[in-house]
């Protein structure tokens, strides 16, 4: 499939920020199968309530899609790198599929996706147990619920008798969106028990020190997980690889903990799918430390730091745990010099490895390390320091080890 990517400049979003969302949302796209061919950016203040884009941004679109360009290449999909409302959705798709009639019209139809529908769809393609697809499914239910169209008249395909069947008067989108509130009240339940059964899970591991990792998607996370746990955790160079929360057990030194390995967070994430994975997110509540993950050779991993704290602490509310930062992937690091002559303001992208530990990195003090997993470099550094952290959490909750600790080291 084909795609062209949509994207706003705002008083609250500038185009650097713009740019870097769209090689996201294409980085998005990819992960679903689904290529970019062309991107659309318009400055506004804020997006228009019922087209997103301005009604000539949005006849500029239609027009390169209706063009000589997309003979040979059709355009399959928009993406807007938002999440749209109902009434957008509808006049978007009113408008951009305008003058595509003919003999196979459904079949010339350009679907119209935003941020959130193809974060849902690449959750639907990668759940791999029962519980993250009954996660998913309700997530994206509740999504598509106030979104039905005419597209969902399939759903009459699921209707039996008795308690399905349509009362009279009862018009076929009230009969679509009682079936999809069924729908999600039976997810619901589902939910509810797993719940149930995970928080007996997470008691029976008994008292054991448990450490999570967290980060922003495609940090490297399970592959860090594969290294100190020496496992075979599914990893790869795709958004949201993983999806379950995994959990090993692990000995430095002769000192059990338990590691997760949880999912990625990103920017915008969809609040239907924070809920529907909250036991997955309780592993982070529930942990006595956090290892947050970072991609340092990412151009913009400071905002992608900000984002995994801020909703580590929407998660946490109130309570605080002990965290270490790992700035992952040193090996793809690079940065562009200044030439000596060139006067402008120094940026990020100036400023060496080590010109950025000395900056906001420097007040972290100990609780910082630079590794990379793929390079295996500093991963004895960090193996230490996480046996230091373990064993003090360790020796608070059971002082009477204090002892065992002090002659396993002095020998």
């Amino acid at each position: 499939m084909n795609a062209i990517l949509i994207g706003l400049i705002t008083q609250k979003q500038t185009e650097e920020q713009t740019r870097e969302y769209l090689d996201e949302l294409a980085f998005l796209a990819d992960t679903d199968d689904i290529s970019p061919m062309k991107r659309f950016v318009q400055r506004l203040e804020m997006p228009d309530t019922n087209t997103y884009v301005g009604g000539g941004k949005l006849g500029e679109i239609r027009e390169f899609i209706l063009s000589k360009d997309c003979t040979d290449t059709p355009v399959d999909v928009a993406i807007f790198d938002d999440e749209l409302s109902p009434r957008q959705l509808r006049n978007i798709e009113k408008e951009l599929n305008k003058d595509r009639g003919g003999k196979h019209s459904e079949l010339n139809q350009v679907l119209i996706m935003d941020r959130t529908i193809l974060i849902l769809e690449i959750f639907l393609k990668r759940a791999q147990t029962s519980y993250a697809k009954t996660q998913v499914e309700m997530a994206h239910l509740q999504y598509m619920l106030p979104r039905l169209t005419r597209l969902w008249s399939h759903l009459d395909r699921q209707r039996g008798g008795g308690a399905t069947s349509r009362g009279m008067g009862e018009t076929q989108m009230e009969a679509d969106k009682r079936i999809i509130n069924n729908r999600i009240a039976l997810l619901r339940e589902q939910l509810k028990k797993i719940d149930r059964q995970m928080t007996t899970q997470r008691q029976n591991r008994g008292k054991m020190v448990r450490v999570a990792l967290v980060g922003y998607t495609n940090v490297g996370k399970s592959t860090l997980m594969n290294l100190l746990a020496k496992t075979e955790v599914f990893a790869e160079n795709k958004l949201f690889a993983t999806l379950d929360t995994t959990v090993r057990k692990v000995t430095i030194d002769n000192l059990p903990f338990l590691l997760s390995d949880t999912v990625g967070f990103i920017r915008k994430l969809p609040h239907h799918l924070v809920e529907s994975f909250k036991s997955t997110l309780d592993e982070v509540r529930e942990a006595d430390l956090l290892l947050h993950i970072v991609d340092i050779s990412h151009p913009n991993f400071e905002e992608q730091y900000e984002v995994v704290n801020q909703t580590i602490a929407d998660l946490l509310k109130d309570k605080q745990l002990p965290c270490i930062v790992v700035f992952n992937k040193t090996d793809a690091f690079s940065y562009t010099p200044k030439e000596e002559d060139d006067l402008t303001q120094t940026r990020r992208e100036n400023l060496s490895l080590d010109d950025l530990k000395k900056t906001w990195m420097a007040r972290l003090s100990g609780e910082c390390l630079f590794i990379s997993a793929k390079d295996k470099t500093n991963i004895e550094e960090l193996r230490q320091t996480l046996y230091e952290k373990v064993k003090a959490i360790h020796i608070e909750r059971y002082p009477y080890n204090d002892f065992l600790f002090q002659h396993y080291d002095n020998n």
